[in-house]
C-alpha cells in the first residue's frame, strides 16, 4: 500500500487520508472545511477567573541565596545555538533604590553531553533595570542582576547538561538539561510545540502549566501577557481584574515588579529545560514617567532578534526543524512604512519552503475575533499586514489577548479562502482578568465603534461591506469564519507530522488530563499545489514571478503516506 500511494496523484492521496482519519480516528481535517460555526457555551459550574497566587506561595518564593542563579530560562538563538538566562542577587523595592552592580557576578554556563562532565564554558553579559515612579506613595523597583549567555556550536537533536552562574564564588546552579531542536528540514520537526497566552499567576495558571508540563513540549510559544504585574499597586498587596476600575485616581498605570521575579521562579522548572519564545503583549507596556516602556520585557528575555536581522526584541523569527516561526509586535509600528514591515517583507522573501515547509506566525492581539472583548481592536494591523502574510502563504497564526479559545476557518480579508491561514486564539492561559464569555454577535453585546481602543496604534473600526454582515459592525450570528469557540482556560499543542499535516489540540483546564481528553482537535493540512498556482492579492513590494517561483520547491514535498499521518 505504501508504494502504491507514492505513485498516485497528491490530491487523491490527501482525500484518501482525510477519509481514513475521519472514519477511523474521528479527527477532522481542514480539508473538510470550511466548517459550520460551533459555539460551546460557558459552563456555569466553572468560575470565570481565580485569585492570583500570593508572593509567599512555595512556587513563587526565592529558594536560593546570595549570588546563586534563579529564574533560569532557555530561548532558541539558532538551530545550533541556545540562549541561557537567569537572575542573581536580590531585587529592591522602595522610595530610593540603588541598583546592584552587574560586574560583581560573572555570567557563565558550563555544559557538555554527559551529566557532570562539562567540556565547554561560555560567558555572556549581565544587566539590571529599574521601574521608577516620581509620585508620592508609589514605590520604585530595581531588579536583580539579569544574565544572558549564548551557547554556540551545539549539535542539533542533542541532549546537553549544563550549570549556570559564577564558578569563582563558587555559585553555580544545580545541573539542568535541554535538547536542541532539529536542523531546518522538510522531514524533521519539533515533536510537540506548546502554545499559551495571557498566563499570569493564578490557580488557573497553575493548572495550565502543570498540564503543559505533562504534555512534554520541545518548545513553547508564549504569545504575550506574561505576568500581569501591572494589575497591582507598587506596594503589592492583592491584584485586581481591572486596574482602572479599582484605582481610578492612580497617577500612572503602576506595576508590582516582584511579580516578574515570582513568575520567573514559577516557570523555571519548565523554562530551564524547554526553550520559551516570547512576544510582547499589552500588559508588558508598563509605562514610566520618562516615556520608557516595556523595560521588564526587553531586559529579562533573550530573543533571536539580531540572528534574524530584526534588531528589535519586539519582532523576530527563528527556525525549528521544518517550521519557520515569525513573531510580530503589535505594540510597535507595523504600518507599511515601518521598520517592522520592511523586516517582515525581507524575512518572508528569504524563507525556502523546500527546507521549512511550514510557516507559522504569532503575535498578541487577534485580527479575527468574534468575542465582544477586543473586537476589531487591531483592525489597523490587519489591514496593513494581512495581504503580505497571505501572499507568502502563512499556514497558521497564533494569538492571545482575548481570554477565550477560538479557531477560525481558513480566511483572508473576512472571506472564506482555502489558502488563508488558520487563525487560532489561545488567550486563556489563566490570568487574573477572568475568561471572556460574551460574543459580539450575542444580542446587545456588539461593542460600539468607540470601544476597544488599542493602547498603541490607530483605530480602523469598520462596517462589513459584503457577505452576510454587509453594512453592519457586528455579525448577528457566529461569523462564518469562526469555526469553533469556547470560553475556558487552557493551552494548545501543535504536532507537525510531515510537510503537509499537523495535529492541533486544545487542552482545557477543566478536563481530566489524559491523551484522549481535550476541547478541540483537528489536522491542519497544507495544500501547496492548490495555493501556489492561484492569483495573488495586489501587494506592491513583490512581483508575482518572485512569489510563484517558490512553487517549484513544493512538488517534491507533497507526497505523503498513510503511515506518516498514522494517528
Amino acid at each position: 500500500m505504501k508504494n502504491f500511494v507514492l505513485w498516485i496523484p497528491v490530491s487523491i492521496c490527501l482525500i484518501l487520508i482525510s477519509r481514513i482519519l475521519v472514519t477511523e480516528g474521528r479527527i477532522p481535517t481542514t480539508l473538510e472545511g470550511p466548517f459550520k460555526p460551533v459555539t460551546r457555551r460557558f459552563d456555569p459550574s466553572l468560575r470565570k477567573g481565580s485569585d492570583d497566587l500570593p508572593m509567599n506561595h512555595p512556587r513563587l518564593k526565592k529558594n536560593v541565596t546570595s549570588n546563586f542563579p534563579e529564574q533560569i530560562a532557555l530561548a532558541i538563538s539558532s538551530p545550533t545555538s541556545m540562549w541561557v538566562s537567569w537572575v542573581t542577587g536580590d531585587a529592591r523595592v522602595g522610595s530610593n533604590v540603588k541598583p546592584l552592580d552587574p560586574s560583581t557576578v560573572a555570567s557563565e554556563v558550563w555544559y557538555g553531553k554527559k551529566s557532570g562532565k562539562y567540556t565547554n564554558v561560555q560567558r555572556g553579559v549581565s544587566t539590571v533595570y529599574s521601574q521608577l515612579y516620581p509620585f508620592e506613595g508609589l514605590l520604585n523597583y530595581t531588579s536583580g542582576i539579569i544574565h544572558h549567555v549564548k551557547l554556540d556550536g551545539l549539535e542539533p537533536g542533542t541532549k546537553y547538561f549544563y550549570k549556570c552562574g559564577d564558578s569563582s564564588f563558587p555559585a553555580l546552579s544545580e545541573e539542568h538539561t535541554f535538547e536542541t531542536l532539529p536542523m531546518p528540514s522538510p522531514i524533521a520537526y519539533p515533536p510537540r510545540i506548546a502554545v499559551v497566552g495571557d498566563l499570569g499567576l493564578t490557580s488557573n495558571t497553575t493548572t495550565t502549566v502543570d498540564h503543559l508540563i505533562q504534555n512534554d513540549p520541545s518548545i513553547i510559544l508564549m504569545v504575550g501577557d506574561l505576568t500581569y504585574a501591572n494589575q497591582y499597586r507598587t506596594t503589592g498587596g492583592k491584584g485586581v481584574p481591572c486596574f482602572s476600575c479599582s484605582f481610578p485616581d492612580a497617577p500612572i498605570r503602576e506595576t508590582y515588579q516582584p511579580r516578574w521575579d515570582g513568575w520567573g521562579r514559577f516557570m523555571e522548572p519548565l523554562t530551564s529545560r524547554v526553550p520559551m519564545m516570547v512576544v510582547e503583549g499589552n500588559h508588558e507596556i508598563e509605562p514610566q514617567v520618562s516615556g520608557i516602556t516595556f523595560k521588564s520585557y526587553v531586559t529579562r528575555f533573550a530573543v533571536p532578534s539580531k540572528e534574524s536581522g530584526s534588531r528589535s526584541n519586539f519582532y523576530y523569527s527563528f527556525d525549528a526543524g521544518g517550521v519557520h516561526f515569525i513573531m510580530l509586535g503589535a505594540y510597535v509600528d507595523y504600518n507599511a512604512t515601518s521598520a517592522q514591515y520592511a523586516w517582515l517583507k525581507k524575512d518572508l522573501h528569504k524563507v525556502d519552503r523546500g527546507v521549512t515547509p511550514w510557516l507559522v506566525a504569532a503575535w498578541h492581539p487577534p485580527w479575527y475575533n468574534s468575542y465582544s472583548s477586543h473586537y476589531q481592536e487591531f483592525e489597523c494591523m490587519r489591514q496593513e499586514m494581512e495581504a503580505l502574510l497571505y501572499q507568502y502563504r502563512v499556514d497558521i497564526v497564533f494569538t492571545g489577548h482575548v481570554h477565550a479559545y477560538e479557531r477560525m476557518n481558513r480566511v483572508f480579508n473576512y472571506t472564506l479562502d482555502p489558502c488563508g491561514p488558520v487563525y487560532i486564539t489561545v488567550g486563556d492561559g489563566g490570568n487574573i482578568e477572568k475568561v471572556d464569555v460574551e460574543h459580539a454577535d450575542d444580542p446587545g453585546k456588539c461593542p460600539s465603534a468607540g470601544d476597544n481602543i488599542p493602547e498603541i496604534g490607530g483605530v480602523c473600526h469598520m462596517n462589513f461591506t459584503s457577505g452576510p454582515a454587509k453594512g453592519m459592525f457586528c455579525w448577528n450570528k457566529q461569523p462564518e469564519w469562526s469555526a469553533f469557540r469556547e470560553s475556558s482556560f487552557g493551552h494548545g499543542i501543535l504536532e507537525v507530522v510531515n510537510s503537509t499535516y499537523a495535529l492541533w489540540t486544545w487542552h482545557r483546564n477543566q478536563d481530566i488530563y489524559k491523551e484522549d481528553s481535550h476541547g478541540d482537535q483537528i489536522y491542519i493540512v497544507r495544500q501547496p499545489r492548490l495555493c501556489y498556482t492561484i492569483s495573488r492579492p495586489s501587494v506592491n513590494h513583490t512581483s508575482p514571478s518572485t512569489t510563484l517561483s517558490a512553487a517549484s520547491h513544493y512538488h517534491s514535498l507533497e507526497i505523503v503516506t498513510f503511515a506518516e499521518v498514522g494517528k
